[in-house]
């Protein structure tokens, strides 16, 4: 490799992707490598340096039936960035998570023959669902960059180059974790008990599973005077869509809801609302890995739009939803999906890690497979990327 500034383009769709970004920018710099940065990045990567062209949110759409409304526009930034780069190329281009716009992507500029290596880094669920696609991955990826380590063995099987990086959570997050410390960081008393409830951070599951929340958290609080709430809010619209939902219950419930909105760029809302609670109840995604790396028990939940989750049901082809139970390929946590996502049955799950000894049978999982995370065996991201040139 010459002297001469690289050039990487990097695109994030959601929270995660960002600080996944911007963890690789740092990478980059502090192993002294001069590269700017640009493409489609939120604010912990703005931070950094990255020039954004457009708005991370913008690729925030989930659901088959949801993408389809917004599909013309995603095909405009697509467009745009393909035009972009046609003209001016960059060395590499890094597609950070949300694999549906970024798969396309790397295939646009592969059938434009530009000399740009492409990278997919989180591999999409193929191991999961719709493993057909692999074959297109093949075809349009030259490094897929995988957290799991289940995930490079998988693609080992068809000859796709994959280098398994680690999760980054699983070294930044300790394997001690005090639970006190976590509640004072929130300002919460610490002889209180805490249940965290997360909807998701999109505005589409809030409206999708806010309720559903709000619902188990009054049924538990008319049984359990003395537990409190806690839920997080990624910004402003977040926090007021929360609000507008909690006026249709009653004082009581409402006077042990403690709505606690993100105050920093790196959105850790979600964490320190997981890590301050007893016991969590989320949306089925990237958190239940975090809430797991914490040592919380929990419970997982998942709602999707009807037609969407009819289509994916007939494409799945692993028998869990949430990470724990996928790494650890078995049930260590419930999930409640799509019938079984009632306010009742999420109650009545929470209510069983009240018991001690379920709870605390978990929790040992959970740091095992925390272990299992932080064993050796994986490679730097940034020396990999560098390698394909």
């Amino acid at each position: 490799m010459n002297n001469k500034k690289l050039k990487i383009g990097i695109v994030v769709g959601e929270v995660s992707g960002d600080t996944l970004g911007a963890k690789l920018i740092r990478s980059f710099r502090e192993q002294g490598i001069d590269a700017e940065f640009e493409g489609i990045g939120g604010p912990q990567m703005i931070a950094e340096g990255f020039q954004s062209d457009y708005p991370m949110d913008i690729l925030s759409v989930m659901g088959i039936v949801e993408v389809l409304k917004d599909i013309k526009k995603l095909f405009a930034v697509r467009d745009g960035l393909v035009e972009k780069w046609t003209k001016q190329p960059v060395d590499i281009f890094i597609g950070i998570d949300a694999p549906d716009f970024n798969l396309r992507l790397s295939k646009s500029l592969k059938q434009k023959q530009l000399p740009i290596k492409t990278v997919q880094y989180v591999s999409p669920s193929v191991w999961a669902w719709r493993q057909g696609r692999v074959h297109g991955i093949k075809a349009s990826i030259d490094l897929v960059l995988c957290l799991f380590p289940f995930e490079k063995a998988f693609y080992k099987r068809f000859d796709v180059p994959a280098a398994f990086v680690g999760h980054p959570l699983a070294s930044q997050l300790p394997l001690k974790n005090d639970l006190v410390e976590a509640k004072q960081e929130l300002g919460l008393a610490t002889n209180h008990k805490h249940i965290a409830l997360l909807p998701g951070s999109r505005r589409g599951e809030v409206e999708r599973l806010g309720s559903l929340v709000l619902k188990a958290g009054e049924i538990l609080s008319q049984k359990y005077p003395d537990y409190e709430f806690l839920i997080p809010a990624i910004n402003d619209a977040r926090k007021h869509q929360i609000e507008h939902l909690l006026q249709h219950y009653s004082d009581a419930f409402r006077a042990k809801v403690h709505l606690l909105e993100n105050t920093d760029t790196e959105s850790k809302i979600g964490r320190q609302v997981m890590n301050a609670a007893n016991i969590v109840a989320l949306a089925s995604g990237t958190a239940t890995l975090e809430a797991m790396l914490l040592h919380r028990p929990m419970v997982t939940f998942y709602k999707l739009n009807s037609l969407t989750y009819f289509i994916a049901k007939l494409l799945i082809k692993i028998p869990y939803y949430s990470l724990p139970n996928i790494i650890a390929g078995k049930k260590v946590i419930q999930e409640l999906i799509q019938n079984d996502a009632t306010p009742e049955n999420l109650a009545y799950e929470i209510e069983k890690l009240m018991n001690i000894e379920v709870a605390q049978i978990q929790v040992m999982q959970h740091i095992t497979m925390h272990k299992q995370l932080l064993s050796g065996n994986s490679e730097d991201p940034v020396q990999a990327i560098l390698s394909l040139l």
